[in-house]
């Protein structure tokens, strides 16, 4: 029997991710078009396809990752990927309106190895911007067409809220200096894993799956979401740069209760104390103490916590994978995806 991990017939993943841009990529930009003029303005400029003078720029809009989920998903359980183009906008929009948002908590200047939108139009522009894609996400899925309009409008609506949720928590965590794994565990489940697995269930929807292909298929996109964020928060530490688009140790910096950091601080030793007084130093943290804090997230088993939990992780959501009873080819180009996605040299 032929399984997930069977790839005769799939496409390497960046010919995946490439083919998504190349038809959920002018979709996502026709409907950012239709925006009042001053959010789209800053949205083209977050996009990359505009400069902050409006000119037009190089930039191709991101990888376009959780429309590649939504397209192959709806390929999955029989469907086609122009039929889940309203599923893949959608999804995008709203993550866009996450990272507009999520740079004015952070204080981040930096994304896509560019300035971030606030740095550059103003927080109150940039917040304006967001929630425009966001306006627009649903107003995508409402005149679909399709049959299941109004239950996905309302299904992106709830992970929209539970998205907010994740993120409301990892802001107070970062106050906090009790938090444990199984909470900030569940913080990353709602803030990254709800909209991949959203990105999944509203593509096998649009592809005509049925209710139990469209469980499996979300179950398998949350799971995928925490373990991509476990790797996103090493890459939050540890990330190079020139690879990531943002500054060296910028969760560290932001005191981020990211999963790596709650691991190491809940083992109990003499790195974890250290690496506890020195997150709840009153006073930003300097270059010396951003190394010895990631040294320490390493010493005191956070970084191998982490590299387990991503991988039992995906695992689990490729048996998820396998319960949905896909395509077989599709099935194998989403197993190559959830392995791209949760490497950490990407």
């Amino acid at each position: 029997m032929a399984t997930v991990e069977d790839t005769t017939g799939a496409r390497p993943a960046a010919e995946v991710l490439a083919r998504a841009r190349d038809i959920a990529g002018p979709a996502v930009r026709a409907a950012v078009e239709t925006l009042p003029p001053a959010p789209r303005a800053i949205a083209e400029y977050h996009f990359g396809w505009r400069d902050q003078d409006g000119n037009p720029a190089g930039g191709g809009g991101g990888k376009l990752f959780r429309p590649a989920l939504a397209l192959l998903a709806a390929d999955a359980v029989g469907g086609t990927w122009e039929a889940a183009v309203p599923a893949a906008v959608a999804v995008e929009l709203v993550h866009n309106f996450s990272l507009l948002h999520d740079d004015v908590m952070d204080g981040d200047t930096t994304r896509r190895h560019r300035p971030t939108a606030w740095s550059v139009f103003g927080v109150g522009g940039a917040i304006l911007a967001g929630d425009s894609l966001l306006a627009l996400a649903f107003d995508v899925l409402a005149a679909s067409g399709h049959p299941a309009a109004d239950d996905t409008v309302r299904g992106l609506t709830a992970t929209v809220q539970r998205l907010i949720d994740g993120q409301s928590r990892d802001m107070a965590f970062e106050r906090r200096g009790d938090v444990v794994l199984t909470e900030c565990r569940a913080m990353a489940e709602a803030k990254t894993g709800a909209l991949l697995g959203s990105a999944c269930e509203l593509g096998a929807v649009f592809g005509g799956g049925g209710a139990e292909q469209r469980a499996d298929l979300r179950r398998f996109g949350e799971l995928l979401g925490l373990a991509f964020q476990i790797a996103d928060d090493l890459l939050g530490i540890w990330g190079d740069p020139a690879v990531t688009g943002k500054p060296v140790h910028s969760d560290l910096r932001n005191r981020k209760k990211s999963l790596p950091v709650v691991a190491a601080l809940s083992g109990g030793t003499p790195h974890a104390a250290e690496l506890a007084e020195l997150l709840a130093a009153d006073r930003p943290l300097d270059g010396a103490e951003l190394v010895r804090a990631a040294e320490l997230v390493d010493l005191a088993g956070g970084r191998a916590w982490s590299e387990r939990e991503t991988a039992a992780l995906l695992e689990t959501a490729l048996a998820r994978l396998r319960s949905a009873a896909p395509d077989r080819r599709a099935a194998a180009e989403l197993a190559l995806l959830a392995r791209l996605a949760t490497r950490r040299d990407h």
